[in-house]
């Protein structure tokens, strides 16, 4: 395979940016070491870019593994925005030899049901059966707009089969039948609670955010799950961002109906760019899109971060004229004049996107 050499950008490596330049090789990353010789098949100038570990999208629905009515294409949602390692987080179809297709890196979030207050796993275990060594956790939709829910019984069944099974668990928070202090207090250390800023019943503002604090001190995830911004209201997390909750994970939770309908071309870019018109500092930004969210997957040993010997997963990154206007569904606009575009994605040592 030919080599790639990256200079002169500014590199994120999953902890710190640092000055370096990149040699991939043999699929890995080479070396990382500031002004290297211009000895490789390709080389790519970076000047004035960042240059990161490739991006980790925590919560997509990908064709083929999510439910048809919502999946959307992997490769054509991911590759373009610098993702190149995520987890499906409603596994639903039940075939395993999509993931020979993927150019995308993938882990699924098998999903449990519930019927008449309580939760169903029958379902559950043949899909855990299905996907194997690729499931990483249980996603439910706790929901009162989605499930037969109206108290927090039907999750503390999700949370002992999960303990069972060794699984992480997902939670879709919005519009939940109890207060969030209620819902943390029975997560564990490792699960997520996504959608963690929407503007439905029972939010995270209700107690200024001391709900996502106490969660965060148990070594719970936040993910902020933005979906097309519809399970996110701007206004909560912009005061979330003031008031010092921010996200541990940014996520996408791409759809078919999200990527192209609402509004700018949606991807984990335009969230990116939610976030830092929003207030996040660029170093928490990136971790949350490669680092951490490496770790709440148990990846971070092949995803997340640049390092000598690893998988040569790379993406390159600019922050100018990517303007975007978008409304939430409360009715609040977020607007910009700049934001984040992909300029180059490499996986596995191939550049697989080129813009």
């Amino acid at each position: 395979m030919p080599s790639i050499l990256i200079k002169n950008g500014t590199v994120w490596d999953g902890e710190n940016f640092i000055c370096a330049d990149i040699l991939t090789q043999d699929k890995k990353i080479h070396k990382i070491q500031k002004n290297m010789d211009d000895n490789a098949d390709y080389v790519y100038d970076a000047s004035g870019k960042i240059v990161s570990a490739g991006l980790v999208d925590i919560h997509t629905h990908f064709k083929g593994i999510s439910d048809d009515n919502i999946g959307i294409s992997a490769s054509m949602s991911s590759i373009p925005f610098g993702v190149t390692s995520a987890a499906d987080a409603a596994a639903s179809v039940g075939d395993k030899g999509i993931f020979n297709y993927l150019d995308v890196k993938t882990l699924v979030f098998v999903c449990a049901d519930f019927k008449n207050n309580s939760a169903y796993f029958e379902n559950t275990k043949r899909l855990i059966e299905i996907y194997g060594s690729r499931v990483v956790g249980v996603k439910v939709y706790f929901d009162t707009y989605m499930s037969d829910i109206h108290n927090i019984s039907p999750l503390e069944e999700v949370v002992e089969f999960a303990d069972k099974h060794k699984l992480i668990v997902m939670i879709h928070s919005t519009n939940s039948p109890s207060p969030m202090k209620e819902i943390v207090s029975y997560l564990r250390s490792g699960d997520i609670l996504t959608h963690a800023y929407h503007g439905g019943v029972n939010t995270t503002q209700d107690d200024e955010f001391a709900c996502l604090f106490e969660a965060k001190k148990r070594g719970i995830i936040i993910d902020a799950g933005f979906a097309g911004h519809m399970h996110t209201d701007f206004n909560v997390f912009k005061s979330a961002v003031r008031n010092g909750a921010i996200p541990d994970v940014i996520s996408t939770d791409i759809t078919r109906y999200s990527a192209y309908k609402r509004g700018g071309r949606y991807g984990m870019t335009m969230c990116m760019s939610i976030a830092k018109t929003s207030g996040m500092a660029e170093e928490d930004i990136f971790r949350a899109v490669t680092s951490f969210p490496a770790k709440a997957l148990k990846m971070e040993n092949k995803w997340g971060y640049l390092k000598t010997g690893r998988c040569a997963d790379i993406s390159v990154f600019d922050y100018g004229d990517e303007g975007f206007s978008l409304c939430d569904k409360q009715g609040n606009m977020l607007e910009s004049k700049k934001g984040y575009r992909c300029l180059l994605t490499v996986s596995d040592g191939e550049i697989v996107y080129r813009n």
